[in-house]
């Protein structure tokens, strides 16, 4: 990870370590950089989620975009796997999300994408860190007929819209459906891909208002589809984040199904229809363990990446897998899509469903979960937090103790000041204990911010 840029693009709050100036910057090294080396004029497509400071940031990165005399295509509100689409499928040099996913309003972010689809290699990434630095030299200002000019490409999301449509196999008719949209990305998108299919339609969360995006709704808050989904009788319930590239699903009882169980689920329904390349799931070390028995008494062999959809997809781009995710939702279908597509994942969960004739939670059965308690540590340093000898020391200790009935894992995360300590056992109290007996020694030491 860079110095601004994370696992996951530029994200701060908004005005706060994530700035106007920031997003120019951006925008002037990117429509440079690109116009270099492009036979014509760049071409950026620009998509943004709902905040309110996305609309700032907008305009700062058009500007920055114009100035260095790059064309801007406008999706406006939209998700990050419709720009990651037109990017790949329309010729553009590189692609921009406005979004801070599943961040609070107030936070934001800078995404980049490359002309394949794909997030901007570290290498450009670190190269705008630098310019932003003023440790590179300045860039020319674009003049006369070379300044660039904005463009209105709403257009390019109803392209996705349509392919989305396209990539379902069956009709949806007469199954009752719950889509919690977050108040972000996909209210402008999933219920009409949903209506388009036939699917009987039941849509929360879809009125943003600017700060209303992420708060007590979607895929971190999934309670409220889950009560939403048993109040009205539906078959199966999505919800998805801000900016609609994860999803978690609610079976008929009202249960959760996360990122793991449909990871388990597709990857079922892909080996027997002989889709699943190399009999291989793509995981990351987040991943619960009775995912991979489950997985071991099915005969699919699994792979597991560092944190971060960005390592799921690297992985398996190098390796032609067709599948593989993240226990968040975040879950990526090779064959599809570049990125992890919440509606798209819950459209290969509907398929799954329909084709087999059987509901979400008889096709998640075989999996036993895990109890695990993942608890986010906000600290002064990540880095010196976790590896303060005091704290490795707990975590070896941890280790010891659960053999093989369990696992700890202890990470930074790559877009807050968080240290991540997850164990799972046998039982909650087994995960409650191992769990607080680490972040007990990261307070003692002086480490969490109080």
């Amino acid at each position: 990870m860079g110095k601004y840029f994370g696992t996951d693009g530029f994200r701060g709050e908004a005005n706060i370590n994530l700035t106007v100036e920031h997003a120019y910057k951006v925008g002037r090294y990117i429509g440079w950089y690109f116009n270099q080396k492009s036979s014509s004029r760049a071409k950026i497509v620009i998509g943004k989620d709902t905040r309110r400071s996305s609309y700032m940031f907008e305009n700062a990165l058009v500007a920055g975009l114009t100035a260095s005399g790059a064309d801007a295509y406008m999706l406006y509100v939209t998700t990050t796997p419709s720009v990651a689409y037109v990017v790949r499928t329309e010729q553009f040099d590189c692609g921009i999300m406005i979004s801070a996913s599943h961040n609070p309003y107030y936070d934001n972010g800078i995404k980049l994408i490359n002309a394949k689809g794909h997030k901007m290699e570290a290498e450009v990434e670190n190269e705008i860190e630098a310019y932003i630095d003023g440790e590179i030299h300045e860039i020319p200002f674009a003049t006369k007929k070379e300044i660039g000019r904005a463009k209105d490409y709403a257009a390019g999301r109803n392209h996705y819209i349509g392919y989305l449509i396209s990539t379902a196999t069956r009709s949806f008719k007469g199954v009752k459906v719950g889509l919690d949209c977050s108040n972000g990305s996909s209210f402008a998108i999933a219920e009409n891909v949903f209506k388009a299919l036939g699917a009987e339609t039941h849509v929360i969360n879809n009125e943003p208002d600017g700060t209303n995006i992420n708060t007590n709704c979607g895929s971190t808050h999934i309670e409220i589809l889950q009560g939403y989904v048993k109040e009205n009788h539906l078959d199966v319930g999505f919800a998805y984040d801000g900016d609609a590239d994860r999803c978690i699903a609610v079976d008929e009882n009202g249960q959760v199904v996360d990122g793991d169980l449909i990871l388990y689920v597709c990857g079922q329904y892909l080996k027997k229809h002989g889709d699943l390349n190399n009999n291989t799931v793509v995981t990351t070390v987040m991943s619960n363990l009775g995912l991979y028995k489950a997985f071991d008494a099915a005969g699919i062999a699994y792979e597991k990446t560092a944190v971060g959809d960005k390592y799921v997809n690297e992985n398996m781009v190098k390796n032609g897998h067709a599948l593989g995710g993240e226990q968040s939702g975040h879950i990526i279908f090779s064959k599809f899509a570049t990125t992890g597509d919440g509606i798209l994942t819950s459209l290969k969960i509907m398929e799954a469903m329909i084709e087999q004739k059987q509901s979400l939670a008889q096709l998640a059965e075989p999996v036993e979960i895990f109890p695990q308690i993942l608890e986010n540590v906000r600290v002064y340093d990540k880095a010196v937090a976790q590896a303060d000898e005091d704290v490795q020391k707990a975590v070896k200790e941890v280790e010891a103790e659960l053999g093989d009935e369990g696992r700890i894992l202890v990470r930074e995360s790559g877009t807050e000041p968080l240290v991540r300590v997850m164990v799972e056992a046998r039982s909650h109290e087994i995960c409650r204990e191992k769990v607080d007996k680490v972040v007990k020694v990261l307070r003692e030491k002086g480490h969490v911010i109080k």
